[in-house]
């Protein structure tokens, strides 16, 4: 029996995503990043609630500046965003790729009552929708 495509953001996104607290220190967001392949991640308080997002654009002037100056790398709270676009897990899939179109972000946390409950790339919704056409 065929697997039936997903359609919302629960049936594609990434569970045990990598996330940062705003104590982390940039050096170690850095590690993190490039182990688990990600251009940014979710910032979450000690309740898992999402407070801020970070990217590696977000630090590497901040990285280059503390190289130059010979200076501490400054902590993730200090250069993460604020204001983040986030998803409900029950999004449509094809909604979520409407609105990745352009300069959106690659990464976006999935919210369930303000508590992080993964995240969703890019590329997890482009193969999502190849899977709706039926070209896996």
């Amino acid at each position: 029996m065929p697997h039936k495509a997903p359609t919302i953001v629960r049936e594609i996104m990434s569970r045990d995503c990598y996330r940062v607290s705003g104590n982390t220190s940039v050096t170690t967001l850095v590690k993190g990043l490039a182990l688990h392949r990600l251009p940014g991640a979710p910032v979450v308080d000690d309740r898992d609630h999402l407070i801020g997002f970070i990217s590696e654009q977000d630090v590497l002037g901040k990285v280059l500046e503390s190289a130059y100056l010979n200076d501490e790398p400054p902590l993730v709270k200090e250069l993460m965003r604020h204001e983040v676009l986030s998803v409900p897990a029950t999004k449509s899939i094809t909604d979520l790729a409407q609105e990745m179109l352009g300069t959106k972000p690659k990464v976006y946390p999935v919210v369930e009552q303000e508590r992080l409950v993964g995240i969703v790339t890019r590329r997890d919704v482009l193969s999502a929708i190849l899977r709706m056409r039926g070209t896996h």
